[in-house]
C-alpha cells in the first residue's frame, strides 16, 4: 500500500493524501493551498496525477484547505463519489460556490488593472468557475457518523465526530491488502475538548497507520476563562472608552458561529451588554443557518444558549449583512460596532474592506480569532507589520491588534496528546501532518517522548511511503 502526500505535509494547508493498493485508489481530502505568494501557483500545479483513475474521495470536513480543490478535481476528470457527512455537504454547497465566486471576481479585478496598465503581467487563471463548483456538488454522497459504509469492495469506512467544525470527521478506513486487513486513521482537524459549541472529538483506540494533524502541536491555548477576560477587556475598552469599532476576521464556518455564541454567553452572564454585532458575510449567514439546522450536533450548553438568545434578543443584537450596498455603508460607522467578517486569514472577501477602513484608526481594535497561515495578511498583522497593502493601497496599522488564542477550533498540544492517549498501543506508522514544518517536528518529538511511540515521522510534500 502506497500513500503519497500531495499537501499539508510540512505546512498547514492543502490537505490531500493519495492511497493506492493493487485494488483501489482514492484520496482523503482535496484541499486548497492558502497563504503566501506561492499558493496560487501550488493550487494550479496540484492534482498532477490521473484523476480519472480515482475510485472515490473521502472528505473530513468543509474548510477550503481540505475541500477547496474538489471542483478542480472534477473539472480535470474525476467522476467518482465524494463521501461526506450531511452537515459537510450542506456547508460545501455554500463554501465551494463562494470560493469560485471570489476567484471570478478577483480575476475580473486583475483584468481591469491589467487593462488600465496597473497590473503585473497576465492575470493568473482561475482554478474553477461557479458552474464547475455547482457541478461537483452532484458527486457528494452523505454518510452518517458511526455508521460504517463501503465505498469500494476492498474498503470499509466509518466517520467519527472530530469536534472541529460542524460535520467534521475522523476517518477510520479498513483496507483489504494482500489477503489481510489494514486500518488507517485520518484525524482530519481535531477540535479542542471541553470548549463551547461542538461535542468533543471521539476517541480512537487502534490503527495500523495514523495521520494526525499538528496545527497547534507546539503550543498550549489560553483557557476559555482567560479568553473571555480578553474579549471583555478589548471590546469594552474599544466600544465604551475609545469609541471605535472592533473588527474580527473570522472563518465563516465554525469560528463565526463560535464567536457569536461566546458573546451571547458573556451578555447572558452580564459581562458585556448592549452589543451591536454585524456579521458581514453572506457565507457566514448561510453557515449559521446550516448550524441551526444541525443543532443535534451541538453540545447541550450551546443548545440552551440558543434558546436563551431567542427569548432575549435585546442584549445582543446580531445583524447579518448580505447586500454589497449595506456592507459599504458600514464604512461610514465610526464606532460602536463589533464587525465579524471573512475571510478568517484576511486574504479575501469583505474583511479586507473593513481592515482598509479601520486599520489606520487608533480608536479601533482588530481581534484575531484563529490561525493565520504564513504569508497571509492576517499573519503579517499578528507579526507586527506597521503598514500593509490592501487592494494596492498602502495602509498604516494604527489600530490595536489583539490575538485571542483560546477560541481556536484546533486542539493544542495537550489536546492532541490527550486524543492520542486513547490508543491502546502505538500505531505501526504515525505521520504528523497539517502543521508548519517546525511545529510538526516539535509535535512528533513530543509524541515520541511523552507517549513512547517509536515510529513517528513528518512526511515531505510529494513524498510517498510504503505501508506494509
Amino acid at each position: 500500500m502506497r500513500i503519497t502526500f500531495h499537501g499539508a505535509a510540512g505546512e498547514v494547508t492543502g490537505s490531500c493524501y493519495l492511497v493506492e493498493t493493487g485494488e483501489v485508489r482514492f484520496l482523503v481530502d482535496c484541499g486548497m493551498f492558502q497563504g503566501g505568494r506561492d499558493a496560487g501557483r501550488k493550487n494550479l500545479a496540484a492534482l498532477g496525477f490521473d484523476l480519472r483513475r480515482l475510485d472515490f474521495i473521502l472528505l473530513t470536513h468543509a474548510h477550503l484547505d481540505h475541500s477547496g480543490l474538489l471542483p478542480r478535481a472534477a473539472a480535470l476528470g474525476f467522476r467518482g463519489p465524494v463521501h461526506v457527512t450531511a452537515a459537510t455537504a450542506d456547508l460545501l454547497g455554500v463554501m465551494l460556490l463562494d470560493s469560485a465566486h471570489i476567484q471570478e471576481k478577483e480575476a475580473e479585478w486583475e483584468a481591469r488593472r491589467a487593462h488600465n496598465g496597473r497590473g503585473r503581467g497576465q492575470p493568473r487563471p482561475i482554478l474553477y468557475t461557479v458552474a464547475q463548483a455547482q457541478a461537483c456538488l452532484r458527486q457528494l454522497r452523505h454518510e452518517e457518523y458511526d455508521q460504517p459504509f463501503q465505498p469500494h469492495p476492498a474498503v470499509r469506512v466509518c466517520l467519527r465526530d472530530a469536534g472541529h467544525i460542524l460535520g467534521s470527521a475522523i476517518a477510520e478506513v479498513w483496507l483489504e491488502v494482500g489477503g489481510a486487513t489494514r486500518k488507517l486513521v485520518f484525524s482530519g482537524d481535531l477540535g479542542m475538548p471541553a470548549r463551547p459549541v461542538l461535542r468533543d472529538p471521539q476517541p480512537i483506540e487502534a490503527a495500523d497507520a495514523l495521520f494526525v494533524e499538528s496545527t497547534y502541536g507546539n503550543r498550549l491555548h489560553k483557557s476559555l476563562e482567560a479568553t473571555e477576560d480578553e474579549l471583555v477587556e478589548a471590546i469594552g475598552r474599544t466600544l465604551q472608552h475609545k469609541r471605535g469599532n472592533v473588527v474580527m476576521p473570522a472563518f465563516s464556518v465554525g469560528r463565526t458561529q463560535e464567536v457569536i455564541f461566546v458573546l451571547a454567553d458573556l451578555v447572558r452572564r452580564g459581562r458585556l451588554k448592549d452589543l451591536q454585532v454585524v456579521v458581514d458575510s453572506p457565507m457566514s449567514m448561510a453557515a449559521t443557518e446550516i448550524t441551526l439546522r444541525h443543532a443535534s450536533l451541538l453540545d447541550e450548553h450551546t443548545r440552551e444558549l440558543i434558546e436563551w438568545q431567542r427569548s432575549r434578543p435585546e442584549g445582543l443584537k446580531v445583524r447579518f449583512v448580505q447586500d454589497v450596498e449595506e456592507s459599504i455603508a458600514l464604512n461610514q460607522v465610526r464606532g460602536g460596532l463589533v464587525i465579524i467578517s471573512a475571510s478568517g486569514m484576511c486574504d479575501a472577501g469583505r474583511i479586507k474592506y473593513h481592515l482598509q477602513n479601520n486599520l489606520g484608526r487608533r480608536e479601533c481594535t482588530i481581534l484575531i480569532t484563529g490561525f493565520q497561515a504564513a504569508g497571509t495578511l492576517g499573519r503579517r498583522l499578528v507579526e507586527g507589520a506597521r503598514r500593509v497593502t490592501i487592494f494596492g493601497e498602502s495602509v498604516p496599522v494604527r489600530a490595536d491588534i489583539r490575538t485571542v488564542g483560546g477560541l481556536s477550533a484546533h486542539a493544542d498540544q495537550e489536546g492532541l496528546l490527550g486524543w492520542l492517549g486513547h490508543f491502546r498501543r502505538p500505531p505501526a506508522h504515525t505521520f504528523v501532518v497539517h502543521g508548519e514544518a517546525d511545529t510538526a517536528r516539535l509535535f512528533a518529538e513530543a509524541v515520541r517522548r511523552r507517549l513512547g511511540w517509536p515510529n513517528v515521522v513528518v512526511p515531505q510534500h510529494g513524498g510517498s511511503i510504503e505501508v506494509i
